[in-house]
Formats: structure tokens, C-alpha cells, sequence
């Protein structure tokens, strides 16, 4: 998603030192990839420590983060601080955080002030670990290290021995009410932060609201204060510190909480009972680990490791937890509930591959994650498509809706399928609020929740009007994919007229092929062919052409459900294979944004597998990179990393609900996925290189497999994909042919 244009500018980079010399997986990961605005791109990602979807992340703070600039950006050449922050993606903003802030000299507390140069020489980031050096000065240098657990952070700061030391807690900036107070005998600062950068892009008002949070020293403090007071008898203050004598270590645990101060406290003490800092990094170390060596790979060079086990440490952040022990704050309703929560879903990103990347790396999540939505549905009345953490109507479509097919499409049963049922249900049929009244612009602001934003139309007409309502035309394909998602639950509660209503009405794609282009295309009320560009009428700021984030050719593709249908309007595969080359050699294909994701794969379909063999690997070999500036387009929770991911194994989720994978190009000679059951999936590609990206034969567990899909099952039972590869194309795949679905 890139709600947000972001200017390039070339760095040089910083290479990733010290990776031969380790064997554990997370010595592999470079956090830093994505951090660097450069030729490539810019991922918009930050050298998070935290564990696989913790609840908080710890990063360094170069900047001030808002909705479109994060925490850290590799750029930059000073510290203003260490944030807990809950920021998910450079489009969305933050909410309930927290920052500390080393120091020495004179008291400084607004962050152009108190910002301390560094280099990237001195910088260590990993999964479990961040360590630097900050620039006192006259003063010396203060050395920075942190490491976390789930909702908990411990600091240990080391300072020079010229200046008394200080470290200060910011609970919030100028103009948000925070609180911060002082309690020397119990050495902690304890306060709340109700700041909720997206607040204005949902419908809800959440008086409730606040991150709370608990840091304790071990060392004793000279004094501590408070300050950011508007006068000496005001009850909030934008936060506090403490002081220490120069030249100590002095550790910090910091504890933080959407339910109470109490919990944050509680926090700690389950998870950061005592001070013994390597104690908790060995722990993080050891999580990561155990998620990052479920992928192995052979005949591959350290750089190769590098680009991989990081794509593996992005897909596994999000979506953050968002429970505290049994209990956790809805964003839904503005109350705590019992039982286990979920946020910082980027759906409309994630529903194509990362969330079925999640299913095969960590699906014991999978029942929580979504039960979690069906809770958000029963306290604010829809599933969302984009909690941070409350409703925040960013992107199109209800995609949720793919996130519980997929679940029902591969055995997950530990969430409940009658709510499940009556929330893709509500997506399916009910309008929005002021559904025919309202344009529904992207980031329109204090709108009610969007859910299919244009579905008064999409009912009556078919279609969605560009003259009626916003991005109207990517609104009808990807609604179409939806309600195919919904046929799929119905089926299986065995709903059959529903199921048979659902899947013709996922048909809807079809209304908008405008056979005189060869392309989808927009139309209007009147059912004429709406202009096929896309351009914005700015007198109304609206969408003429109704697209999301593209155009015509970025979108013609876009139904995973029905490539077969597609095809058939196309006139045959011929004709669809040659719009797919005029896509490519036009330089339509933009994968930094995700509705280019699946585009490599669809040569399959049409019968010319080897085409997507060498499309595959050359958008792996151009879009990403083991290094700083190496991750073209946001990261998007996980969605860049997870397509990379895929690919690398050789296979894909063109329609994630479906439960089938279709084969691209693997990558390196052998690379093995452990499952959850104790099994491994291998899949080997002999004589594989640079140059020889084309499948010449392949088995699965030594029979012969002629077609290039693989499917759920044949994973979760293990066993061997066997690729024999070579620098020319090959028949092989070509005379599969993809199912057709019937209107009837």
C-alpha cells in the first residue's frame, strides 16, 4: 500500500557485518533492511526488538513518528530517543507510546534539543538485540543497549563519567494530555499516554483509550521530577526523570499496558522479573530463533541468508498481540474483555500472501487471530479492515472476509464458525451508513466504518458506479473476490443456497471487462464505460476512472478467483498471455504496491509456466536487496516480505483461500519448511542458478508432477518437491488448465 508518495534520494550503505562468523538463524537477520529511503525503494520498516508479534516494539527514534514518517529512518545521523511504539507502517500513525531518552548536561526535553549524533558504525541491530553509541560531546559518549519481551523492555545505559546522568520518560508530546508521575521510593515513573494518531479516520470516539506504562531503575536515583507541567499546581505532566551519578550502567525496565498502570506493572513481573539483561536477550534470541530455523536453505550465500531470514522476521510482527494475560482493552467498545486480542491487521495488504505465510509458520496463532476479528465484529458491529487498534476505514473491500475462508479452507477450528458466518454475512449484504450519500474518499475523515463502501449499487447494478461512489471500479473486482470468499464459508456450513447466491454474485468482476480494450474498466450509473484512466477529478476530489492505487492494467487481473473467466473474455489463453506480456513490457507491473503481487504467477494459467519462471526470479533479483536501502515499497506488515518468501520456495497463493499454491521458480538448491506437526516440506532444485530459472521435470515425493500447482494438503504432509532446472523454457506445466466457474 502506498498511500503516500516518498521522495528517492541515494545513501550509501552500511553492509551487514559478522554473518559468517555466526550459525543461529538470528545472526542472519539484518533489522536495518527497509530503513533506507534509496534507487530501490523505501520499506518504511524500523529495527524493531521485540518478540514475533509483541505487543510493543522497542526502536531507536531519529525522528518524530506520525502518520507517514516513522520512528527511524537510516538517513538520519542523530537520537532523540528510544520509543515503545505501536506504529505498524509509515501510512498509519501511532498510538500509546512511550519514550526514554539517556542524557547528560542540562536538561533537555523537546526532541530537537536533546537529539545526540551517532553512527551507524557503532550501531548493532538485530531481532533480539539494538545496541549504539550516542555523541555527548565534551561529555564522552553514552552507550545504549536494549533488548524486550512481549509487552516489556529492558535498557542498560552506560555513562560517561564527566556529567551527572539523566534519564528521562516523555509520556506524550505538546498538545496531548498525558500523565507522568514520580514514586523515589519504589524507583519508578508510571503514566499514561491517550494519544491516537488515527483517531480521525474511524467512526469512534474512545474516551477510554491510553497506553499505559511503569518504568523502574535498579540503580537508585539521585532525584527524580516531573515536568511539562502548564503550572506548578497542574495535576498532568508530559513526563519525568531521574538522576544518577556520572559514570554508572544504570537499567531500566519499562513495563507498558492498554488496560492499567497495575497491569503494566504486572507485566514486568511476569516477564521481566529480575535484571539480568543477557538473561533476556538469550530468551528473544531463542523465540526468533525457533520461528526463523523452521526455514532452511542450502546452496545459499550469506547475503542470500540475509535477504531471507529477514523477510522471515518482518512476516512475523504483525499482527501484534493486543492481550494481557487473559484479559485485554477493546478499541471496539471501549471496555476490557476476557480473553486473547489481536491488532495492527494490514488487511487488504496481507490477505494476499502473508497471511498465508502465517498459516504455515505460525499456525497456532491463526484460531487466535481470528477470533480476535470476530470479537471486534460482536463489540463494533463489523470485522475491520484496518485496526490501529480501533476502525480506521483505511484501504477498500472487506478482506476479512479472505482471512476466515482461508481459515475454514485449511482445518482451522478454534474459533467460532456461526459468528464467522454472520460477520462475512453482514460484509456481504449490509451497506454502510449513508451508503448512497457519502463519496467514501481514501482517508476521509470521521465517516462511519466503510465495510463495502458502494454496496447499495453493487446490488442493484452489479457493479459498483464510478459516478456514484470513490475507487468504485477496484471496489467491484475486489468485492467480487469477497463474496467468492463468502461462497466458500457457506459451503462449508453447508449453506447451499447461499453458496449458490455468493458464487454467482462473485461473477460481478466479469461486468467490468470492456471487450473494446481488452481491460477492466469503470463504469457508470447509466452503465456506460466510465474514462479508463486514472485520473482524479480535483473540483470534486473524487476518482473518474474508479481505481484504488492504480490503473486499468494493474487491476484487469485482479479477481484470483476467477482467472479462468478471465481468459474467457479474453478470447483464450493466446489473447491472455499477450495482455499479460503488453502488461509487463508496458512497465505496468508496480510491485512495490501490492496488486502487482500475484501478476508473475498468471502465466500459469495461461499455459506458458516458463514465463512465469523467469518473471518471478527477475522481480526478486531487482526488488530486494540485503542491505539498508533493499526492500522496495512498504513492507506492509509482512506482504513484501512474505511474496519474497514464496518465491523463494518456489511457490504461491494466487487466490490465498483457496488452499492451492501456484509453482514459480525456486530459488536455491534446497530450501525446507518445518511444519507445526514435526513434518518437513522440502523442496529441491537440482541444477539450480542464476541462469537456469526454468523447470525442466519435477516429482513430489518421487512421482511425476505435470502441473504447476501444489495444494495445502500435499504441504502439511511433507515430503519432497523435486525441480530438475535449466537455462531454456520447457513444456512442462503448460497443459493445465485452470476451472472455470459456472454462472449458472
Amino acid at each position: 500500500m502506498n498511500r503516500f508518495a516518498v521522495g528517492l534520494i541515494v545513501l550509501t550503505v552500511c553492509p551487514f557485518s559478522g554473518l559468517a562468523a555466526q550459525n543461529d538463524a538470528a545472526s542472519y537477520v539484518n533489522t536495518l533492511i527497509g530503513t533506507q529511503r534509496s534507487a530501490l525503494g523505501y520499506g518504511g520498516t524500523m529495527p524493531f526488538v521485540t518478540t514475533p508479534f509483541g505487543m510493543t516494539s522497542w526502536t531507536p527514534q531519529t525522528r518524530q513518528n506520525k502518520i507517514s514518517v516513522t520512528s527511524y529512518n537510516y538517513g538520519d545521523t542523530t537520537i532523540s530517543g528510544f520509543i515503545g511504539t505501536h506504529q505498524p507502517a509509515i501510512w498509519m500513525g501511532d498510538y500509546g507510546y512511550v519514550t526514554v531518552i539517556p542524557q547528560v548536561g542540562e536538561l533537555r526535553t523537546t526532541p530537537e534539543l536533546r537529539k545526540l549524533p551517532y553512527s551507524h558504525r557503532s550501531e548493532n541491530a538485530r531481532p533480539d538485540y539494538y545496541g549504539v553509541s550516542l555523541d555527548a560531546g565534551a561529555d564522552g559518549t553514552i552507550q545504549v543497549e536494549m533488548t524486550a519481551t512481549e509487552r516489556c523492555s529492558i535498557l542498560r545505559l552506560t555513562f560517561p563519567k564527566t556529567a551527572e546522568a539523566r534519564v528521562i520518560v516523555e509520556a506524550s508530546r505538546p498538545g496531548i494530555s498525558g500523565m507522568a508521575s514520580i514514586n523515589p521510593e519504589t524507583r519508578e515513573i508510571t503514566g499514561f499516554n491517550p494519544h491516537r494518531m488515527d483517531a480521525h479516520l474511524g467512526p469512534f470516539v474512545l474516551p477510554k483509550f491510553r497506553g499505559y506504562f511503569v518504568v523502574q531503575f535498579e540503580q537508585a536515583p539521585l532525584n527524580m521530577k516531573t515536568y511539562g507541567m502548564d503550572d506548578a499546581k497542574a495535576e498532568l505532566s508530559r513526563g519525568a526523570y531521574a538522576e544518577f551519578k556520572p559514570g554508572q550502567t544504570i537499567q531500566v525496565r519499562v513495563g507498558t499496558s492498554f488496560v492499567s498502570i497495575e497491569q503494566a506493572r504486572a507485566n514486568l513481573e511476569h516477564e521481566l522479573s529480575g535484571w539480568n539483561f543477557q538473561a533476556v536477550q538469550d530468551n528473544l534470541r531463542a523465540k526468533w530463533n525457533e520461528k526463523l530455523s523452521r526455514i532452511q536453505l542450502s546452496g545459499a550465500t550469506d547475503e542470500d541468508k540475509t535477504r531471507l531470514y529477514t523477510a522471515v522476521y518482518h512476516t512475523l510482527l504483525y499482527p501484534r498481540i493486543f492481550s494481557e494475560y487473559g484479559h485485554y482493552y477493546s478499541a471496539f467498545d471501549d471496555t476490557i474483555h476476557a480473553g486473547e486480542s489481536y491488532t495492527a491487521y494490514s488487511i487488504w495488504d496481507t490477505f494476499r500472501a502473508e497471511n498465508s505465510m502465517l498459516t504455515l509458520l505460525a499456525p497456532e496463532r491463526i484460531d487466535g487471530m481470528i477470533t480476535a476479528l470476530l470479537q471486534n465484529f460482536k463489540e463494533g458491529g463489523w470485522m475491520p479492515k484496518w485496526p490501529n487498534p480501533s476502525y480506521t476505514n483505511i484501504m477498500i473491500a472487506t478482506h476479512a472476509d479472505s482471512l476466515v475462508a482461508e481459515a475454514f479452507r485449511k482445518g482451522f477450528k478454534g474459533f467460532d464458525r456461526q459468528v464467522a458466518w454472520q460477520a462475512v454475512y453482514k460484509d456481504a449484504m449490509t451497506p454502510p451508513d449513508g451508503d448512497t450519500t457519502r463519496r467514501w474518499l481514501d482517508r476521509e475523515e470521521h465517516t462511519p466504518y466503510e465495510a463495502r463502501a458502494g454496496l447499495t449499487y453493487y446490488k442493484q447494478l452489479g457493479f459498483i458506479p464510478t459516478d456514484k461512489t470513490d475507487e468504485a471500479a477496484s471496489r467491484t473486482l475486489e468485492d467480487s473476490y469477497d463474496d467468492w470468499c463468502v461462497a466458500q464459508i457457506a459451503e462449508a456450513l453447508g449453506r447451499t443456497e447461499d453458496y449458490r447466491f455468493f458464487l454467482k454474485r462473485s461473477l460481478n468482476d466479469r461486468n467490468l471487462y470492456n471487450p473494446a480494450i481488452g481491460l477492466m474498466n469503470g463504469r457508470t450509473s447509466d452503465g456506460g464505460w466510465a474514462p479508463i484512466g486514472g485520473s482524479r477529478d480535483d473540483n470534486q476530489n473524487r476518482s473518474v476512472s474508479g481505481w484504488t492505487e492504480g490503473d486499468a492494467w494493474v487491476y484487469t487481473w485482479s479477481p484470483f478467483h476467477d482467472q479462468a473467466g478471465l481468459i474467457q473474455l479474453m478470447g483464450g489463453v493466446e489473447s491472455y498471455d499477450a495482455k499479460l506480456d503488453q502488461h509487463f513490457s508496458g512497465g505496468h507491473n508496480v510491485h512495490s504496491n501490492e496488486p502487482s503481487h500475484h501478476y508473475g504467477y498468471l502465466y500459469d494459467f495461461g499455459g506458458q509456466p516458463w514465463k512465469t519462471q523467469a518473471m518471478v526470479r527477475k522481480i526478486a533479483a531487482k526488488e530486494y536487496e540485503a542491505s539498508p536501502g533493499g526492500l522496495d515499497g512498504d513492507d506492509d506488515c509482512g506482504q513484501m516480505s512474505a511474496w519474497l518468501l514464496f518465491t523463494a520456495m518456489g511457490f504461491y497463493p494466487v487466490n490465498p483461500a483457496n488452499g492451492e499454491y501456484m509453482i514459480g521458480s525456486p530459488m536455491y538448491e534446497q530450501i525446507s519448511l518445518r511444519l507445526a506437526s514435526g513434518k518437513t516440506f522440502r523442496v529441491e532444485a537440482s541444477n539450480n542458478s542464476a541462469q537456469n530459472v526454468y523447470i525442466q521435470s519435477a516429482t513430489l515425493n518421487g512421482k511425476p508432477l505435470d502441473i504447476p500447482v501444489i495444494t495445502w494438503e500435499q504441504i502439511q504432509a511433507g515430503g519432497t518437491l523435486h525441480f530438475v532446472m535449466g537455462q531454456r523454457p520447457s513444456e512442462w506445466g503448460s497443459q493445465w488448465k485452470p476451472q472455470l466457474i459456472s454462472s449458472n
